[in-house]
């Protein structure tokens, strides 16, 4: 197969986001990473397991070009001292181990500082999606599908069957290829999108660059889960306390969207008082039900008096057109807070075939256990159970007493 991954802007926005942050911050902060699927029906074969290295070897060859580098310096919160770290950077293929081992035929763990290991996940994820969708199907039959169903969402949104207002392409980790991918951005973006929805970019800084569109992306989980349970001393209830603090640290009011659910909402709130709340200006829902969620935030916002028609409530929690439309409905009937939705897998991997779910998450950082306590079970990835039993007691004593 010809190199799936061929820049290293083929990432997601919020790894540039992060990745600054934990250079200025945490670079001698160590993760592990590790690969999981959860589709029990889904096997990667020894043939396709080889190909996976091969590609993440070829991956790990690739350097940022000095056009890419003057691409990320002109985007407004990015700081030239890390662009000068990325002229030097490269991805290390020691870091991986990947072998056959494992239920679905396939293990990869990434291990190293977490400079480095941060920025593998979404390249990783995107070589084992095309890899497998390449080596298992048709995949011509696959991309004749995946268009005409991209024509007809389009069309939707074109007619006004479903207004679904800012909307951007966030799936990247789980598209069906790049070539699937880069035909989504460019018929969104060429797309005559006046009847109430609007296509405002990609999470995929390397199509954002292509097609003049806006790179979309701020923080994902790894940054609570390491910078609030990474440090030994911390106690890891305040896990949104500390990574509020070092983002702002880092960018004041620029590139502010944070995301609530990795010790649940409810936690995250305890630290989102008048400063951050302020200073960011949104959040972004990732699991439970978006619109009880939603409410939550805006009686959140309405009870520090801040004006909520100067927020943002992001969704980005498996999306599709129609749960989107839906969603903005409801709030432009009811309040005046701005909705936006980031959509990933129904835009980038929308076949007559199931998409895969695979993830790969940090599972320690700095020899401690990490976790994820979601609005919703089942999207943890913790080995130790008796880490997140600590953890979910933690949260319980705070919020049962502070």
């Amino acid at each position: 197969m010809e190199p799936i991954i061929t820049s290293l802007l083929e990432t997601d926005l919020y790894k540039f986001s992060m990745g600054q942050a934990i250079y200025h911050q945490f670079s001698d902060y160590k993760t592990t990473w590790t690969f999981k699927c959860r589709n029990k029906d889904v096997f990667f074969t020894p043939e396709m397991v080889a190909e996976i290295k091969a590609q993440l070897q070829a991956y790990c060859d690739l350097r940022f070009t000095e056009d890419e580098l003057e691409y990320l310096n002109s985007i407004r919160w990015i700081k030239g001292s890390y662009v000068d770290f990325l002229r030097l950077w490269k991805p290390r293929y020691k870091d991986f181990t990947i072998t056959t081992d494992g239920e679905c035929g396939l293990t990869i763990e990434a291990a190293g500082t977490w400079l480095n290991t941060s920025m593998y996940e979404i390249p990783t994820l995107a070589i084992v999606n095309e890899t497998y969708f390449r080596m298992a199907y048709d995949y011509d039959e696959l991309l004749k599908q995946f268009d005409r169903k991209l024509n007809e969402k389009i069309q939707w949104l074109e007619s006004g069957k479903y207004t679904i207002g800012n909307f951007s392409e966030f799936g990247l980790r789980r598209r069906l290829s790049a070539e699937a991918q880069e035909l989504a951005v460019k018929k969104l973006a060429e797309a005559v999108l006046d009847n109430g929805s609007h296509f405002v970019g990609t999470s995929n800084v390397y199509l954002a660059k292509k097609f003049g569109v806006i790179p979309v992306g701020t923080m994902a989980h790894e940054w609570i889960m390491c910078s609030g349970q990474g440090n030994h001393k911390h106690n890891p209830a305040y896990s949104n306390w500390y990574a509020l603090d070092a983002w702002v640290k880092e960018y004041g009011v620029l590139n502010g969207t944070a995301l609530t659910d990795t010790i649940t909402t409810d936690c995250f709130l305890r630290d989102f008082q008048l400063t951050y709340a302020t200073l960011f200006s949104g959040v972004r829902h990732d699991s439970g039900d978006p619109i009880e969620w939603g409410e939550k935030m805006i009686s959140h916002y309405k009870k520090l008096g801040i004006d909520t028609s100067l927020k943002t409530l992001l969704f980005s929690d498996s999306l599709d057109f129609e749960r989107a439309h839906n969603i903005n409905r409801h709030f432009k009937e009811t309040s005046d807070i701005k909705v936006a939705f980031g959509i990933g897998t129904y835009i980038a991997n929308d076949t007559d075939v199931p998409a895969l779910n695979i993830v790969m998450k940090i599972t320690s950082c700095n020899g401690m256990d990490v976790a994820k306590i979601s609005d919703v079970e089942g999207k943890g990835m913790c080995k130790n159970p008796a880490y997140v039993d600590y953890l979910q007691r933690c949260i319980n004593w705070r919020m049962e007493r502070i």
